[in-house]
């Protein structure tokens, strides 16, 4: 992503991710209560994917207009079920997609920068952040990590037939390979109530890195 990353006023920005059921949400809405302003990459694709948006218009031009809806506006199952008939879909799909989406991320920044009082800090959160590389573009990567075994266990518990979780969690990059690349790692694989602290100390983290790191230069 371009950008002035040393504009006066702009936050840290910190990309948040996981994977399936790691609980990368869960840490996102802390980190709000703490202060940060929080992005939702994946809800900016649903926004993207409504009718007479860019993201509508190229999944038309990859697919054709069996998978859209009523309104012109995507139909996630009809794509899904494209995706998976499809050898080489998803990743045509991303290459259409995920320059949108950082698009909409760098003006959400550049919004904040110009706020009279810029928060310090701002985390973007986003599933497919290391495959899609715009990992590289933000300040500081944070992975939310849990085993394989919990994320599975945790997703069936939340009403995922089995089949369908297991077919996602082979489809990502392990949590363990993102693990690697991270500049600070939140393990959630303890108990629920063990979460918030560990947030509280990620947070803290942040803070002290963001106060010593040179900003990122956003790229496309």
């Amino acid at each position: 992503m371009n950008g002035d990353g040393g504009a006066p006023g702009r936050p840290c920005v910190v990309g948040l991710t996981g994977g399936l059921a790691s609980g990368k949400s869960s840490v996102a809405r802390m980190f709000a209560g703490l202060g940060a302003a929080v992005l939702d990459a994946d809800a900016v694709v649903h926004e993207l994917y409504r009718s007479g948006e860019p993201g509508a218009e190229a999944v038309r031009k990859l697919f054709g207009p069996a998978v859209l809806d009523a309104t012109d506006g995507v139909d996630r199952g009809a794509l899904a079920a494209r995706i998976q008939e499809e050898a080489g879909a998803l990743a045509r799909l991303n290459v259409a997609i995920h320059p949108l989406v950082r698009e909409r991320v760098r003006r959400w920044i550049d919004e904040l920068s110009r706020r009279s009082e810029p928060p310090r800090v701002a985390v973007v959160e986003a599933t497919l952040m290391v495959e899609s590389g715009s990992h590289r573009g933000y300040d500081l990567l944070a992975v939310v990590w849990c085993r394989p075994e919990q994320q599975l266990e945790r997703a069936v518990g939340r009403g995922m037939p089995e089949a369908r979780a297991r077919a996602l969690l082979s489809g990502q990059m392990s949590l363990d390979e993102k693990r690697r690349l991270a500049d600070l790692v939140i393990d959630n694989s303890g108990a629920p109530e063990e979460l918030p602290a560990r947030v509280d100390h990620a947070w803290r983290r942040i803070l002290e890195m963001c106060g010593t790191k040179a900003p990122a230069k956003w790229r496309d």
